[in-house]
């Protein structure tokens, strides 16, 4: 008996099995409803609008995929499909990846005692316990530190490697579970030396080239080893298709990228990291991989930053964040988005998708809310706000706030930056803040009284938004610095006085 295939799911059917790699989107253009995936759109418009009201301004972006396809992706505003955003400890489940891809390539087991690939720098009389360190004990997180190694490795006079080994190993290595940026570090080292190669140049043609990932960069330490711990920017796409190949046990597009043994050994349960049942942090640790609940496992970065592979339901979902509560972000996705997978196509849904497609369109994160001009724009714009010293490095503000085109400029340390600051819109920018380095910004900015005006700075390719808040009172400002999270070395919230020139 012939059957009707309905259109929607032939459709889906024939970019499944023929479009030339995983992802389901071409030139920007959804492929697939989501009901032809067995997802409910609904389901995810309820995610997104949760997320908005309970998260606010903490999600930057998602995809989500199913059958090797995209079912549902957004952006919100400024915030976007090409930047790159900083994947903080996400950057780990990359440098398990060279590690494996290393050992299927015979230049390394991850048996190898740590110590072989560093004779010059291990110390003269090493402790049992450093000697017994294994490659497989720093992916484990089971390294015999006490405590992160990171920033004590980092010591004056050596390498980070010098340090890392110099560090007292106070348990024996596989049996206590510390999360340890230094070992990551460690493994990104070993990659190094064996391969004569950073990190970033390894992966190039073995991952990052295959998987689609342009442009990829990854921070180095003084010695040009790739941080491997933390320090990798990719788009949120490259994240999706990260956590696909993973799903299909490192394959893509017919080629092994990596072996599947290693897959299915870096994501199963390697170490006990506690007992807590409603906690994503307690679950088992693979080989830079958590385990999740539910059967899942993840990468993931400080702030919210996700690669969920759902191999029951197969599905990844990508999610970048600035979040305080990045368990809370899990529970939404596992609260909307897991119970709407299902295991048959969907009726489709044509309002629930038209209402989707809608929310999509027209993603935002917050503007300044207030007025654009006080009775005293005219008055300060164009003077110099000397500032008292601050941990922030600013030496003088200015303004220009008279006319159509706004502005805050800021001097510091490592120059003068003049930020363009839109009124019920962000205008995009340049800017070199403390701590931050050079960044890209989207800036809006509104009076919320005569004298206190408000800038939100959006640090797009970063979890980060700054917020200043400048009081002004005769010649004198004050400026109330805050951030969204608490960004390393910068104090949070901060007060800056000033006085004009």
């Amino acid at each position: 008996m012939k059957r009707n295939i309905p259109l929607l799911v032939l459709i889906s059917f024939l970019c499944f099995t023929g479009c030339s790699s995983p992802g389901g989107k071409r030139n920007g253009q959804q492929q697939v409803t989501p009901e032809s995936q067995g997802v409910s759109s609904k389901a995810i418009l309820d995610f997104i609008e949760t997320a908005e009201k309970e998260q606010k301004d903490d999600i930057h972006s998602f995809i989500l995929m199913r059958h090797g396809l995209v079912v549902a992706e957004g952006w919100w505003t400024p915030y976007n499909r090409e930047s790159p955003h900083q994947l903080y400890s996400l950057s780990k489940s990359f440098t398990s990846s060279a590690i494996g891809i290393a050992q299927d390539e015979g230049l390394l087991s991850i048996n190898d005692p740590v110590l072989s690939f560093f004779p010059d720098e291990a110390p003269k009389e090493p402790g049992e316990n450093l000697k017994a360190m294994r490659i497989r004990d720093l992916l484990k997180m089971n390294s015999g530190h006490d405590k992160d190694a990171a920033r004590r490795m980092q010591k004056d006079g050596m390498s980070w490697i010098e340090g890392f080994l110099s560090l007292p190993v106070e348990h024996k290595p596989g049996t206590h579970f510390v999360y340890n940026s230094g070992a990551s570090f460690m493994l990104s080292a070993i990659i190094q030396k064996v391969t004569g190669q950073t990190l970033l140049q390894y992966l190039t043609p073995r991952l990052f080239e295959p998987l689609g990932i342009t442009n990829p960069t990854w921070e180095s330490n003084k010695e040009g080893i790739n941080t491997g711990g933390w320090g990798l920017n990719i788009r949120t796409q490259d994240i999706a298709n990260f956590g696909q190949l993973y799903l299909q046990k490192g394959n893509w597009n017919g080629k092994q990228l990596i072996s599947k043994e290693w897959v299915k050994e870096a994501t199963s349960y390697q170490t006990s990291n506690g007992s807590n049942p409603e906690s994503d942090w307690e679950q088992g640790y693979g080989y830079q991989f958590w385990m999740c609940r539910h059967n899942l496992y993840r990468g993931d970065g400080a702030f919210g930053q996700f690669c969920i592979v759902m191999p029951e339901q197969d599905a990844v979902l990508a999610i970048t964040s600035g979040t305080k509560d990045m368990q809370a972000i899990m529970n939404l996705a596992w609260d909307y988005l897991l119970p709407a997978i299902k295991e048959n196509v969907l009726p489709e849904d044509e309002a629930g998708y038209s209402a989707l497609q809608n929310k999509l369109a027209h993603l935002s994160l917050s503007v300044a809310e207030g007025d654009e001009f006080s009775s005293i724009a005219e008055a300060i714009s164009g003077r110099i706000f000397s500032m008292e010293n601050n941990t922030d490095s600013i030496s003088a503000i200015s303004f220009d706030l008279a006319g159509k085109n706004k502005s805050i400029t800021l001097v510091n340390r490592r120059g003068t930056h003049k930020i363009p600051v839109g009124f019920r819109n962000n205008e995009k920018g340049t800017m070199n803040y403390a701590y931050l380095g050079k960044q890209v910004t989207a800036s809006s900015g509104a009076w919320i009284s005569p004298d206190h005006y408000q800038v939100r700075v959006y640090l797009y390719e970063t979890p980060v938004f700054i917020t200043l808040d400048c009081n002004f009172k005769n010649n004198n400002i004050t400026v109330d610095r805050s951030t969204n999270v608490n960004i390393d070395s910068m104090v949070n919230p901060l007060q800056i006085k000033g006085k004009a020139d």
